[in-house]
Order: structure tokens, then C-alpha cells, then sequence
């Protein structure tokens, strides 16, 4: 899965590029699938645990966003919509299998290749420990984690894409977090 996010400045911009997917156009609806793919790449394989699954469901959710790009009810809206549909989607996957989380400490890369052996043993073994610890919370609170904590997202965007009231989310976040930190505690 091979993606760029970087938009030059002369590129058209999500609402100009949906609009003209919605009338045919499927060159436009690449140029939103190569911008946003990664993102939800990123966002499924950390909820996921498991690159398969996640490529799976991020295809998945691109195919059906062009399928139901006109019931989007604004242009502008997209982004938010597809974050929806991603978490929605790994939700369902979750839902769908036992619990468990698949971890590969060859697929976590380390951070910074000039670091000594021993300190990348020892994020490597953070990475592991984190990705178990991800695993144990609720598929609600990860989804409310990860896009707080890889997105960046703000309460109110993530309630909307989850659809919870913000203080939901924050409780969610909050109790993410404090579970968390009691798994990584031996780390500190």
C-alpha cells in the first residue's frame, strides 16, 4: 500500500475534488483515495492489529464510498465521513472475531535507526508492550484513543465520527488513558 499525503499547493481541494467525483469523474475520487488512504491505513491497522485486516478494510470503505459518494450530504464532508466508515468498519471486524491481538515486532519499525541495539530492543519491546496493552481496551475507547492520539482530532470531530456525545468521548479517552498507563507502568 504505497500512499502520498502530500498536497501541492495548486491541487484542488476536497469539496472541488468530491463534487466531481460524485459526477463521474473517477481521476478525482483517486486523487482523495491517494490522499486519505494512508491515514485510514493507519488508523485500521492500530485498531486491527493485523495489516491484512486493515488493508482489507480500508479498500473495503474506499469501495464503498464511491458507491455511496452521493448520499454524502455535503462535499466538504468527506474526510469526516470516511473516518466514520473506517472506525465503523474495524468496529464490525472486532465485533466479528475472538479477541486477540496479532502482534509482529519485525512490522514495527523503530523510530530512529541511529539509536544502540539495546535502547531499540527496548522500543521495540515498548512497541510490543503497547500494542498488547491497545488490545485490552474496549473497541470503542481505541478508536476514541488512536484518532485523539495518531489523528489528532478534536472531541467534537471524534464524537461526530463515532457518533457519541463529546463527554462520551472524553470519558472513553480518559479511561483509555488510565488503563494505559497502568499497563506501561514496568516501561517507565
Amino acid at each position: 500500500m504505497t500512499t502520498t499525503e502530500a498536497v501541492p499547493d495548486t491541487a484542488p481541494d476536497v469539496a472541488t475534488l468530491v463534487s466531481r467525483a460524485r459526477d463521474g469523474d473517477v481521476r478525482s475520487y483517486e486523487q482523495l483515495v491517494l490522499r486519505y488512504q494512508s491515514r485510514m491505513f493507519r488508523l485500521a491497522i492500530k485498531m486491527l492489529a493485523d495489516r491484512a485486516d486493515a488493508e482489507d478494510t480500508v479498500q473495503e470503505v474506499f469501495l464503498d464510498a464511491w458507491r455511496r459518494l452521493p448520499q454524502l450530504a455535503a462535499d466538504d464532508a468527506f474526510i469526516a465521513w470516511v473516518y466514520r466508515m473506517t472506525t465503523n468498519r474495524c468496529l464490525n471486524v472486532i465485533r466479528a472475531r475472538r479477541p486477540r491481538v496479532d502482534l509482529d515486532p519485525d512490522d514495527t519499525a523503530s523510530p530512529r535507526a541511529d539509536i544502540q541495539p539495546e535502547q531499540a530492543a527496548q522500543v521495540s519491546g515498548q512497541l510490543v508492550a503497547l500494542n498488547a496493552a491497545l488490545g485490552t481496551l474496549t473497541p470503542e475507547q481505541r478508536a476514541c484513543w488512536l484518532l485523539r492520539e495518531l489523528d489528532g482530532l478534536s472531541y467534537e470531530e471524534i464524537g461526530d465520527i463515532v457518533g457519541a456525545k463529546t463527554t462520551a468521548v472524553r470519558g472513553r479517552i480518559a479511561r483509555a488513558r488510565a488503563q494505559l498507563s497502568e499497563a506501561m507502568k514496568p516501561w517507565r
